[in-house]
């Protein structure tokens, strides 16, 4: 059976009462993507200036980073599971909030418990409520099913362009007006993100129950999906991308600059991996509909371990730094488009948002302790090659993980299967 059949079969019949048509609700999510990813994918061009300035060790910096993956993560599922029961629109909204005021107050933290707090406390709750990942929810409810696999890669795609007009942006920014200012310009630009919020508002579960016999209540859902095989093996999986992209993300150009290059290097490089990302997550997304997404993932996490050991073995130079930031970046985010509708292959779309919520948790776990690890290993041995190889393992892993999970609806009783 194709991957278009299986979201056929798990989709209800949501006649969508939404006046919108399809196309603009993916381009408002698509520029919700682009403005909330920017500013989180270029923190790492604030190491540098926060710790010279501050006298902090990579520690410190990486651990609030390390809150940031782990409260985003934490607070994911429970704001997806409130965007399938309120609707989208007011946890975009809050999250939103949150996000702008701990971007504005971070400009103003002077110390570890401070930056912690903003940084990493009220901009990881933040994400949570505002990020693509609670717009891939809405989109899985407004978009029609044979337009939601490409749906979740464009606006997969969107991101990585906010992630290459950030990074520059950050860089140049940081350099002529300082990290502070640089904080507060971004927390200005997110309010771009309220009035789009509109524009991808799903319904609340009153309005979408209403064509459903039986209701599937929370617990159900979830002791449905951890008891599910391959929504495990997907869960599992989805940890290994975490800790790579987290990695790569706080650390990697300050791995450019003490390497012996120049700080541009790495900010193009990183740049790189957004502009890449994009054709990788827009493929990733158009083969979902066309061979079985398990194979996608493999070959992501594989390829991934292959082009790091490659770029960690060969001297450091400028055109290995720019080969390894697009080839990442065509590998970046790639995983999103086939884990999240993995997710609604398996179970429909009622509980999307909570149940991709919880793979997400995973992912930023995964960041979590990336991050953790990467500036404890740093500061005890003064190099960051012993997290390269670590990253490298776990791609091989998880490539392994994925290859077992089955692509068809989770088997229910007549009585629930409408749920």
């Amino acid at each position: 059976m194709s991957s278009l059949a299986h979201d056929k079969l798990t989709t209800p019949d949501t006649k969508q009462s939404r006046s919108l048509p399809p196309e603009l609700i993916i381009v408002a999510g698509c520029l919700i993507g682009v403005l909330t990813f920017g500013p989180r994918s270029a923190m790492g061009v604030f190491q540098i200036p926060i710790l010279t300035e501050y006298k902090w060790g990579s520690d410190i910096f990486s651990f609030a980073m390390a809150l940031q993956y782990l409260f985003w993560g934490i607070g994911q599922p429970f704001a997806g599971a409130m965007a399938d029961r309120y609707g989208s629109f007011r946890v975009l909204t809050i999250g939103t909030l949150l996000y702008i005021f701990g971007l504005v107050v971070m400009s103003y933290s002077t110390t570890p418990l401070s930056f912690n707090l903003t940084s990493g406390l009220l901009m990881g709750f933040g994400l949570s409520g505002c990020s693509f990942n609670l717009v891939i929810g809405a989109l899985g409810k407004l978009v029609p099913p044979h337009m939601r696999s490409m749906a979740f890669g464009l606006g997969t795609a969107a991101g990585s362009f906010g992630q290459f007009l950030f990074t520059p942006m950050a860089g140049f920014f940081v350099g002529a007006y300082g990290w502070h200012s640089t904080a507060l310009i971004f927390g200005a630009m997110m309010v771009g993100v309220l009035p789009l919020a509109f524009f991808v508002k799903s319904p609340p579960l009153a309005e979408d129950a209403q064509t459903h016999a039986h209701q599937q209540n929370i617990s159900e859902a979830l002791r449905e999906a951890f008891a599910h095989r391959s929504y495990v093996l997907l869960v599992v999986g989805f940890f290994t991308c975490g800790f790579q992209l987290a990695f790569v993300t706080i650390h990697f150009q300050k791995y450019v600059v003490e390497s012996g290059l120049v700080p541009q290097i790495g900010y193009w490089a990183f740049a790189l991996v957004g502009i890449f990302n994009i054709f990788g997550s827009l493929l990733s997304g158009w083969l979902g509909t066309r061979m079985p997404r398990r194979w996608i993932l493999s070959f992501i996490y594989l390829a991934r371990a292959l082009v790091t050991a490659v770029f960690i073995l060969l001297p450091a130079s400028a055109m290995s730094t720019y080969i390894f930031g697009a080839l990442t970046g065509f590998l970046w985010l790639s995983t999103v488009p086939p884990t999240s509708s993995l997710v609604g292959v398996m179970f429909g779309t009622r509980y999307f948002s909570m149940l991709y919520g919880f793979a997400f948790f995973s992912h930023q776990l995964g960041g979590f302790v990336g991050l953790m690890l990467s500036g404890s290993v740093r500061e005890a041995t003064g190099s960051y090659i012993p997290m390269w190889w670590l990253s490298i393992a776990l791609g091989v892993a998880s490539a392994l993980i994925n290859m077992p999970i089955v692509e068809m609806p989770i088997a229910r009783t007549k009585q629930t299967a409408a749920a």
